[in-house]
């Protein structure tokens, strides 16, 4: 049977991009004078920051990502920026805009599926439950001692992408990459125990860090078995956000790395980009 491929995303026109490249710098200027003579560390950050966003809104031009899309990487620069300088208050609504524009952009894309008869709920359904527990995630860490509930979170999160990611392939099809990152994490885990892992987060994480091997171990062997571009980009946010969050166990039980909330939502938001950009772009095309 023929496939019927959506359409891809349109590009963006000139007038919405200058509008968002100008809302970028202004956004930038605003809250990086807020501060007064800033330190040259935090100059870089929201250079870094307006680069990001300048790149997205280039690729957006092009049609290469949709406009939700667009919208997330703005939010997610301006999440990392913020979070990194010390914007605080900013910080706050920018953090959890980045997954609920990801949400939109998903649910938006399953609603067009769904029209043109190419819709497989379930795994629709589970990438936007993984994607709904991250943001659970992202507000709870945001609170005050509410660790633990972020953690189940993200736990929660990693079992719906495996899920998703066990649909149509067999279980960790590359052995190689379940023996490296379930190898990694055991590695990872040995470390942050050395290093003073509190007694009462030795069994939660321990859990936590098998499950999110597993979810790289499964993405990598789906890209194995499919072959495609967009399953070896959902790879690679797996692979990604395992390093994002050896990132964060390292400064919060090992040692302070500089910088370190800069780097780990840079890498936990390219982390759930590659995740959203990838399955959307295997799942609105529908079954072959």
């Amino acid at each position: 049977m023929a496939t019927t491929h959506a359409p891809p995303a349109r590009p963006l026109a000139l007038p919405l991009s200058l509008l968002h490249t100008l809302a970028m710098a202004l956004a930038t200027w605003a809250l990086a004078s807020q501060a007064g003579a800033l330190p040259r560390a935090h100059t870089l950050v929201w250079l870094l920051a307006l680069c990001a966003a300048a790149l997205a809104v280039v690729a957006a031009r092009r049609g290469r990502i949709a406009h939700w899309e667009l919208c997330m990487l703005e939010a997610s620069a301006l999440a990392a920026a913020t979070a990194a300088t010390g914007a605080w208050n900013w910080h706050l609504a920018f953090k959890p805009a980045a997954l609920v524009f990801t949400i939109v952009f998903v649910a938006t894309n399953a609603y067009a599926a769904s029209a043109r008869g190419h819709f497989d709920h379930k795994s629709w359904g589970l990438l936007l439950l993984g994607l709904a527990c991250s943001l659970a995630g992202d507000v709870a860490l945001m609170l005050p001692d509410r660790f633990i509930p972020g953690l189940v979170s993200f736990l929660l999160a990693h079992l719906a992408y495996i899920a998703l990611l066990r649909r149509g392939v067999r279980w960790f099809a590359h052995r190689g990459a379940l023996a490296g990152t379930v190898g990694v994490g055991a590695a990872m885990y040995a470390w942050l125990w050395q290093g003073g892992l509190p007694a009462a987060l030795r069994i939660p994480v321990a859990v936590y860090v098998l499950v999110i091997a597993l979810m790289a171990a499964q993405a990598i062997g789906r890209a194995t078995e499919l072959r495609t571009g967009a399953a070896r980009t959902v790879a690679l946010g797996a692979c990604i956000f395992m390093a994002s969050d050896s990132v964060l166990a390292l400064d919060r039980f090992v040692q302070p790395v500089p910088l370190a909330i800069l780097w780990v939502l840079a890498t936990y938001y390219a982390a759930q980009f590659c995740i959203a950009h990838g399955m959307v772009r295997e799942l609105r095309d529908g079954p072959a």
